[in-house]
């Protein structure tokens, strides 16, 4: 019992931070006596609050008035969905663009715990009725946008999201083997970009190349999609290049200018 209690309590904390934060966002300033009244808590309960906040960094408090606002602890934990956020609006226009000269299906994905999640899409005029991609979650081992995502991240960290996932089997075409996983992936560092024939779906064809943000670091995966009828092999190579292309400038408009 005791130990439920605390952690109802840890969870209540947690959620009155939360509040405390959400104040001083709306307010710009505020006291501890009007932070007390808003969160419905005693004085002394809201000073504590503000003291561990303050003691991480995530409020400041302004010594003339004796008022707390948020302090710049927040900005690296800003900066690191900042550029999640912002890799949609700049890509953007490019995937409408690309999905035209394309006709196919564009997403653009992220690393999210051990899934690629698709945070923007744009479909080509062939592909009315295709899935809509967007929010959802895609396994890493056997999606062209999850491979991208896999090679450039640190061996000991690959390995703990492929241990999470499991590496199921999808279809026939899915690899299980890590060793097989892990050869696979050297290649797409080598020649920067992934192909998924049929993996993650029968009849699904995809290739992915990596979009980077202003320090060279991979950030999300660029892929185009559609069925392998229409988007087999050979017509996937003709698709790499453009494809590359179109990641290369979706990372220069996130500011990444090198080589």
């Amino acid at each position: 019992m005791s130990n439920t209690a605390g952690r109802d309590g840890g969870v209540q904390s947690v959620d009155r931070a939360i509040s405390v934060l959400e104040i001083l966002a709306r307010r710009g300033e505020a006291g501890v006596s009007e932070v007390a009244s808003e969160i419905d808590v005693h004085k002394s309960t809201a000073f504590r609050l503000l003291g561990a906040l303050e003691g991480r960094g995530l409020v400041e408090q302004a010594a003339d008035r004796g008022k707390y606002r948020l302090g710049f602890g927040l900005i690296p934990l800003a900066g690191a969905v900042s550029d999640r956020l912002d890799v949609t609006r700049q890509g953007r226009a490019v995937c409408h663009r690309l999905a035209g000269e394309m006709s196919e299906t564009i997403n653009v994905a992220v690393l999210q715990e051990h899934w690629a999640v698709n945070v923007d899409q744009a479909r080509g005029p062939s592909t009315v009725a295709t899935h809509n991609w967007i929010g959802r979650l895609t396994p890493l081992h056997c999606t062209s946008s999850g491979k991208v995502l896999l090679a450039h991240i640190a061996a000991e960290h690959r390995a703990a999201l492929l241990a999470a996932s499991g590496m199921k089997r999808m279809t026939a075409a899915t690899v299980t083997s890590a060793a097989e996983l892990d050869a696979e992936l050297e290649r797409v560092r080598a020649v920067g970009h992934a192909v998924a024939l049929e993996e993650y779906e029968t009849g699904l064809n995809a290739v992915a190349a990596p979009i980077l943000d202003r320090a060279g670091e991979v950030i999300a995966a660029l892929s185009v999609s559609g069925p392998s009828y229409r988007l087999d092999e050979p017509r996937l190579l003709e698709l790499i290049e453009p494809l590359k292309a179109a990641a290369g400038e979706i990372s220069r408009r996130m500011g990444w200018f090198g080589g």
